[in-house]
């Protein structure tokens, strides 16, 4: 069967091509540029727990030495303390869950992310990266997808599916005319990078309403390591040009406000940086995909399109390798624009509900007590990975969940979301993390089982439940692994789980229930749909936030010319 083709090479298309080459599925990368990025400390990337995680298994561990996860949050208003949040960066892959700590995100140069996603993909077999392809067609057909890419090096390619990671000004997107409304400079940024020593060593730094003259509504210092600081100024939307003199007076200012007097510091980058809102219409078209910042664009108010752009990869890479492997499997290919555009578009709503709240100054809110620590909050929210504008998605609502029957349980974790990162143990007696178990292509069975960790495993696979849940287990579709934990919040014992392969909870079940098991498992896979949902297409509004599905497009034949297979 033909590879996939991924269009871009940036962060989001390498981690597409190297979450399929875990699954066994081929892909080739078309690179519009040289295949190299110019270092720009000022451009950073934040990745949260889950997206951290998922770049380690994806062989870029290296990420926790050129990053730094911060030890703590400190929000400011004015000459106050609003806000000290401790993190649970630094300390043991238990800390958190012991501890009620938040995760600390892990902050890092994007060209260190992409550095470390192009070493390994070049160490992949199954992924081929080819610079300056620039696409200039696109032919699809019942049995696969053609793209040409222009010179200098002019070809055919030939690919079972296709994805679109070419960022906010997407070629493939425009080749398959899918329109991508929304809002323009929702919000603007002063940046600057520099190694200087501030009062909150590792930790990040929320200012708002600063009193030196030159701070404006909010000020934001990020660090990174050897003592590098990343600092951004919210400015009016369209307002005047920022000079470089003017950046200079504003790190001046800033650094003096906080440290008493202007220190010693390396100015390393500076720049301006916009965002904008938008969404499209559509994120498949027959084989062809889009995915990053080709689908959406949003990061105002502390929210991280680079997070969800991962999200889409993990979301996309196993329903792709399951249709690759398996044969047609529609219903699961349409459950990704079903799951990954409702939550980004519920993304990008609780931004821009937000945005008059916190960034909207007067009114009657400045008199009501406690009004600004709750707006800081929720703008804490965005950086944090917390709440409607940061917590990883839950697909409660998919097109995959199995319908609900008196055999399911409650636990922590609610059905669609993701699931806790416990310590498991394998039938072999491996032990790890749950996540460290992800992304095979296969789903996961966990048992709750208190004792396994200190039996004997020679009895405990023969013992109680274990023979019957092997035997439901080796009955389920795919190659599902069967693990079991000594606890797992909110669950009995003998509760059973039924995990995706991108680590989204489908069911939990109170005792071993073969029929119901194997039910919820082929939903899960896409084999039987949980109801019949009308199909809907997306709304009309220009914002471009709806959620609504569409449907699938008949297969539509290109006839011009014959396209050799590359």
């Amino acid at each position: 069967m033909d590879p996939v083709i991924v269009v871009g090479a940036g962060p989001v298309g390498l981690t597409l091509s190297l979450a399929l080459a875990a699954q066994g599925v081929p892909s080739v990368v078309l690179d519009e540029g040289p295949g190299t990025e110019e270092p720009r400390p000022a451009r950073t990337v934040v990745l949260r727990e889950d997206t951290a995680d998922l770049m380690g298994r994806l062989g870029c561990r290296e990420l926790d030495r050129v990053g730094l996860r911060w030890s703590g949050w400190r929000s400011m208003r004015r000459k106050q303390l609003v806000r000290n949040v401790p993190l649970s960066g630094g300390g043991s892959e238990d800390e958190a869950p012991l501890t009620g700590l938040l995760p600390a995100p892990l902050h890092v140069p994007q060209h260190a992310l992409s550095a470390a996603l192009r070493a390994a993909a070049d160490k992949a077999p199954l992924v081929q990266r080819v610079p300056l392809s620039r696409i200039d067609t696109l032919e699809q057909d019942p049995d696969g997808i053609t793209v040409h890419t222009r010179e200098p090096g002019s070809t055919w390619w030939r690919g079972s599916y296709l994805v679109g990671c070419d960022g906010a000004r997407s070629t493939v997107r425009k080749l398959l005319d899918i329109r991508f409304p929304g809002r323009t400079a929702v919000e603007r940024h002063a940046v600057a990078a520099l190694r200087a020593e501030l009062p909150w060593p590792d930790e990040a730094v929320l200012h708002r309403q600063p009193p030196w003259r030159t701070g404006g509504a909010e000020v934001s210092a990020r660090p990174l390591p050897d003592g590098v600081w990343r600092l951004d100024w919210l400015l009016p939307p369209r307002g005047e040009l920022v000079t470089p003199e003017a950046l200079i007076t504003r790190i001046r200012d800033t650094l003096a406000g906080w440290c008493g007097e202007t220190p010693a510091y390396e100015l390393l980058d500076t720049g301006v940086h916009t965002l904008h809102h938008r969404l499209a219409r559509r994120w498949r078209k027959q084989r062809a995909f889009l995915a990053g910042d080709a689908a959406h664009l949003l990061g105002a108010v502390g929210t991280q399109g680079l997070d969800e752009g991962i999200r889409d990869a993990e979301n996309l890479a196993w329903k792709l390798a399951h249709a690759w492997h398996h044969g047609p499997a529609e219903h699961l290919l349409d459950s990704y624009q079903a799951e990954r555009r409702a939550a980004v578009a519920s993304r990008l709503r609780a931004a821009d509900q937000s945005l008059p709240i916190l960034r909207g100054g007067g009114g009657l809110r400045t008199l009501v007590p406690g009004a600004a620590r709750g707006r800081d909050t929720l703008l804490s929210d965005g950086h944090l990975g917390c709440g409607a504008l940061g917590a990883p998605p839950s697909y409660s609502h998919s097109p995959l969940a199995p319908p609900h029957t008196e055999a399911h349980t409650v636990v922590g974790t609610p059905p669609g979301a993701p699931v806790a990162d416990v310590r498991v143990t394998a039938p072999d007696g491996t032990t790890a993390r749950l996540r460290e178990r992800l992304g095979q292509g296969h789903p996961l069975v966990v048992l709750v089982a208190p004792g396994t960790g200190v039996w004997d495993r020679r009895h405990w696979q023969t013992a109680g439940v274990m023979p019957r849940l092997t035997d439901a287990v080796a009955a389920l579709p795919g190659s599902t692994e069967l693990l079991v934990t000594e606890s797992y919040p909110g669950a009995s014992a003998h509760t059973v789980l039924l995990v995706r392969p991108d680590g989204h909870l489908v069911a939990a079940f109170g005792g071993v229930r073969p029929a119901e098991l194997l039910t919820a498992a082929r939903a899960a896979l896409g084999g039987e749909p949980s109801e019949a949902r009308e199909p809907v297409e997306p709304g009309d509004g220009e914002d471009g936030h709806d959620a609504g599905r569409e449907p699938r497009p008949r297969a539509r034949v290109h006839a011009e010319g014959t396209a050799g297979r590359h």
